[in-house]
């Protein structure tokens, strides 16, 4: 039998060690829940005082109104179709540049707006500011869009602009005519009405986004290089308002994108020798490769929650969730694990916890009775922020782990700079203080764009590029972009000008408010 006192002393050690544990719990416990009840990240921006500027007021007439939506009607009817970097309506982009004059005479004539086409079909607007010493921004938004089929079953032909219950159907309502239009339509107001900027502009039109905008926002930009042109910020399209997506988030929130996801497009091919599929090999060109392609799904890439600006959306979040969810979103530095592996279950979540791995195209043989002598498979990925394209190349080399199969990489390019969303940011703030004056109701953070924008060719002009469209989305409303029956409501529309015409005005203030932000130039 142990000695009683040998007893005793482990006792007290024992208890030693759980009162020390439980103290640990309890601290982090009471911290956990501190943060799950603080105050919402935006508080400050509704407290601050900011400056002072001449402003007029987003008030349109009936008859505005109907030509506001019946100019917008007209450019969805121009099928202004990108099929390819070698296949574009060109037709069709020169409709819409006529239209664009006819639609807004005041921006073509006004002496404060020069405006030039670039690479035949985009165009650049610059809009003079009466302050030069105030760095410019940029609004960016393209023209063509992605083909579209009436049997694929639309509600309305995809290029008719038809208007069933208050909402305008057809391609490009939702990508991205609505902010081509939005944006020209806000700048004839606002020079209908006299307005003159203090900080210049420009707008940048492109006309093959869908194709990797190789034409013309690369030109774009070459031109901008040509005259040193800096900017103090750049918005494109990309992420919306969304309200009923997001499991548990009570109320609607305006997703800000701070950058995009990184791509790359990789081939998978087999060669074996061809023969007659009467004598088979044990494994064929195909069966090699359809193991290689099992295999990358079958071992996704890891989950990186918590290392991107996705960690910023949900603490920007965290206090319009419901618990339990509250407190996981408020104490991410406890439970991003957690958080990743809930968001890596879903489909339409997957894609912010990590690099997505999709077999997009698979090809083989010429006839039934001959085996193929090379099977091809491609593979496109969106590459998380906290990843490089190298390191996403070596796990797909490990996880094929055939040196029967080649892996090529036929293209593909890093994830994008992250933009400052800080309280001392110009150009968030700015676009945060614009979301909250036409959609008071909801919450304002950071994201991260899991689709890829024009705004990459623009890195070199502007530390500072954001990706938001004052789209308010409904559940299900995000898988209308390319796809069936693409639609805005009316009054999303007059919002999207509403919007562009209150951030124009915003953008005047020389900087932010020292109670919100501390004191920074621009």
């Amino acid at each position: 039998m142990a000695d009683p006192r040998h007893r005793a002393t482990l006792f007290r050690y024992v208890r030693g060690v759980c009162l020390a544990l439980l103290c640990v719990i309890t601290s982090l416990f009471a911290v956990a829940t501190v943060r799950t009840f603080s105050l919402d990240v935006n508080a400050g921006l509704h407290l601050a005082r900011w400056e002072e500027t001449k402003r007029v007021g987003f008030d349109v007439s009936q008859r505005q109104r109907e030509e506001m939506l019946e100019n917008f009607k007209e450019a969805v009817r121009i099928p202004t179709v990108s099929h390819s970097p070698t296949d574009i309506n060109t037709t069709a982009l020169l409709a819409f540049g006529r239209l664009l004059r006819k639609a807004f005479p005041t921006v073509f004539a006004s002496s404060l707006v020069q405006h030039e086409v670039v690479a035949d079909y985009s165009h650049l607007f610059w809009v003079q500011g009466s302050q030069p010493d105030l760095v410019p921004y940029m609004l960016l938004a393209h023209i063509d869009v992605v083909p579209a089929s009436e049997s694929d079953g639309w509600d309305a032909p995809p290029f008719s602009a038809k208007e069933i219950d208050n909402f305008i159907y057809g391609r490009g309502t939702l990508d991205d005519k609505e902010c081509v239009m939005g944006i020209l339509q806000a700048l004839e107001y606002l020079l209908l009405k006299g307005y003159k900027p203090r900080r210049g502009f420009y707008i940048g039109l492109g006309h093959d986004e869908e194709v990797s905008g190789l034409n013309g926002a690369v030109n774009t930009v070459r031109l901008l290089k040509q005259r040193n042109v800096q900017l103090s910020f750049l918005l494109d399209e990309g992420l919306l308002v969304i309200d009923g997506v997001m499991k548990g988030l009570d109320g609607p929130a305006a997703l800000l994108g701070v950058s995009e996801k990184g791509s790359a497009t990789v081939k998978l091919s087999v060669t074996t020798a061809p023969g007659h599929s009467s004598m088979p090999p044990r494994e064929s060109s195909i069966g090699i490769l359809a193991a290689a392609v099992k295999r990358l799904e079958d071992n996704p890439m890891p989950i990186m929650f918590g290392q991107g600006p996705e960690r910023g959306t949900f603490e920007h979040l965290a206090h319009k969730f419901i618990l339990p969810l509250r407190f996981l979103a408020s104490n991410l530095w406890l439970f991003a694990p957690i958080v990743g592996r809930l968001l890596a279950l879903k489909q339409d979540t997957n894609a912010f916890a990590r690099t997505t791995t999709a077999v997009t195209m698979f090809n083989g043989g010429v006839k039934v009775n001959v085996l193929p002598s090379v099977a091809e498979a491609y593979v496109n990925l969106r590459i998380h922020s906290a990843q490089s394209l190298q390191e996403v190349m070596d796990l797909i080399d490990s996880t094929v782990g055939d040196q029967r199969v080649r892996v090529e990489l036929l293209d593909g390019f890093d994830p994008l700079p992250i933009s400052s969303y800080s309280e001392t940011s110009f150009g968030f703030q700015i676009l945060k203080k614009s979301i909250l004056d036409v959609f008071p109701q909801v919450t304002v953070a950071p994201g991260i764009c899991v689709a890829n924008t024009d705004s990459r060719h623009y890195k070199d002009l502007a530390a500072d590029i954001y990706r938001f469209a004052p789209i308010w989305a409904k559940a299900g409303d995000a898988q209308r972009i390319h796809g069936i029956n693409e639609r805005i409501s009316k009054k999303n529309y007059e919002d999207m000008v509403g919007f562009y015409f209150t951030l124009i005005q915003n953008c005047d203030i020389k900087k932010l408010p020292e109670s919100h932000s501390g004191v920074h130039e621009f």
